[in-house]
């Protein structure tokens, strides 16, 4: 059963959360699911039901600028460990694991890195590096289109909007198994994605800028077991990105698959359940 509710911050903002299991009786171990850009923030619909099975319990929310959650201007990756926290501590969760897709998966590492006593193991799945990491052509690799949006990030806001407001998503981007895939279940990317942007431009163009500015934190300090999943196909964001996370973050393994892209990486997305189940209970 999902249930959804908004959660007031002492800072005056609001949070729209998601629970699949607002209980908390049937769940052995909680996952906060962290969104791509652009997305709203429910739970991954695709992986509900094997998640049910493995006694997972997904919460989400929509980040700040998305959906029914109030924007936070300037907000970088880290800012998202705080809220976290707040939505973690309004749930009594005291420990729960952390995965996230492509934007989500830096968002993912955050809380890996600023919560180490409450994270007990991460998944960035097709996830971005920070945008200054040392010896990593960060552009390298990516789309025409992608590349274009993230260095309009680069030049500022307002560049950026009005690079988004001149151009439509170039499906070459995607490779053929990504769009093989979004005609199955993981079309319900393409419709949250759509959802988010009838909200406007205001959450992308935060995440867009997050990714190219300082994260606020340092992916070399992350204790805690990460899995770091992504395709060698990836136009979208290079896998040479999660090659470079993995050598930087001890506890981490790199699963590179060889057919995927950045979205039929997913295909994969079951065996990480698995993993977070195997690191949770050991």
């Amino acid at each position: 059963m999902l249930t959804e509710f908004d959660l007031s911050l002492s800072d005056g903002r609001t949070m729209h959360v998601y629970d699949t299991d607002p209980g908390g009786a049937d769940s052995e171990l909680a996952v906060v699911w962290h969104h791509g850009t652009p997305n709203l923030g429910a739970p991954p619909e695709p992986l509900v039901p094997a998640a049910a099975e493995r006694g997972l319990r997904w919460v989400s929310f929509d980040r700040p600028g998305y959906g029914g959650s109030t924007r936070l201007p300037g907000r970088n990756i880290g800012s998202v460990a705080d809220d976290v926290q707040h939505i973690a501590d309004a749930l009594g969760l005291a420990r729960f694991a952390v995965m996230g897709h492509s934007g989500g998966g830096p968002r993912a590492l955050a809380c890996a890195a600023l919560l180490p006593d409450r994270v007990v193991a991460a998944v960035s799945g097709a996830g971005l590096a920070p945008f200054d990491a040392d010896g990593l052509d960060w552009f390298a690799g990516m789309a025409p289109a992608g590349a274009a949006e993230l260095r309009a990030a680069v030049d500022g806001p307002e560049k950026l909007r009005q690079l988004l407001e001149a151009t439509e998503f170039d499906p070459e981007q995607f490779t053929p198994a990504d769009h093989q895939i979004l005609t199955g279940p993981w079309g319900w990317l393409g419709s949250i994605a759509e959802q988010a942007l009838d909200g406007g431009l205001d959450g992308m163009i935060d995440d867009d800028r997050a990714y190219v500015t300082a994260w606020g934190f340092d992916p070399e300090r992350i204790e805690t077991p990460t899995l770091l999943l992504h395709g060698e196909q990836d136009r979208v964001v290079p896998s040479a990105h999660s090659t470079w996370l993995a050598h930087r973050i001890g506890p981490s393994e790199l699963w590179l698959r060889r057919g995927d892209g950045h979205i039929s990486v997913l295909a994969s997305a079951v065996d990480a359940l698995d993993w977070l189940v195997d690191q949770s209970s050991g």
